[in-house]
């Protein structure tokens, strides 16, 4: 789904070409509370920064784990949308909250047609 993707861009009306690459729990690297999904857009490298707690407020949610493919998908979806809404201005990373992750698994779940039961009710997160 979203592990290898194109899309075109708002802005230049180009193709860009996206790769996922690698996944790094960023406490390790960056001591940040995330895990950094590495994309390639064209070639030039993209990470897009998942919140651990998200991971928990998921599970709360819905008894489930956020797998390492959920994660990339999730990622993946975002940089989608940032590619196509105009979003991404060449920027290396984005860094999402843990509402916009719920969001953006909460659409690939439902893309992917999961279980019910899988998907985050979304309540409480803003739209």
């Amino acid at each position: 789904m979203y592990d290898d993707f194109h899309v075109v861009d708002r802005w230049t009306r180009k193709e860009v070409h996206c790769v996922y690459q690698a996944l790094i729990v960023a406490i390790s690297t960056r001591h940040a509370d995330a895990v950094d999904v590495k994309f390639l857009a064209d070639g030039r490298p993209v990470w897009v920064a998942l919140p651990h707690p998200a991971w928990d407020e998921y599970k709360r949610r819905t008894g489930h784990t956020i797998s390492d493919q959920l994660a990339v998908h999730t990622a993946g979806h975002y940089l989608k949308t940032a590619i196509e809404s105009g979003l991404d201005a060449g920027r290396e990373m984005y860094t999402l909250s843990v509402d916009e992750t719920l969001r953006h698994v909460r659409e690939v779940l439902i893309e992917a047609e999961a279980p019910k039961d899988a998907i985050p009710n979304l309540e409480s997160v803003p739209a």
